[in-house]
């Protein structure tokens, strides 16, 4: 016997809604702003690289160039998407 894992509510909670998706790709700011919210960790993942401090320590930590040019990448994205 197989049964669904987890629970039926938040079996779609990684999903955005569609019709946010279209609302962003025809250019509603505030659709856009929940697109790159949802994608913000994900970004912010992406965007982590060893930095280095004045004595010369490593660390891990976000490079915000990275980060600007990944979102503003999203957003041309989503812009140019056909539905």
């Amino acid at each position: 016997m197989t049964a669904p894992i987890g629970n039926n509510e938040n079996a779609e909670r990684g999903l955005l809604p569609y019709p946010v998706i279209i609302a962003a790709t025809k250019g509603d700011p505030e659709a856009m702003a929940i697109v790159v919210k949802h994608y913000e960790s994900y970004i912010a993942s992406l965007s982590m690289r060893k930095l280095y401090d004045e004595r010369g320590n490593v660390y891990w930590g976000i490079d915000e160039d990275i980060r600007d040019r990944l979102r503003s990448r999203l957003m041309r994205a989503v812009l140019s998407f056909e539905v």
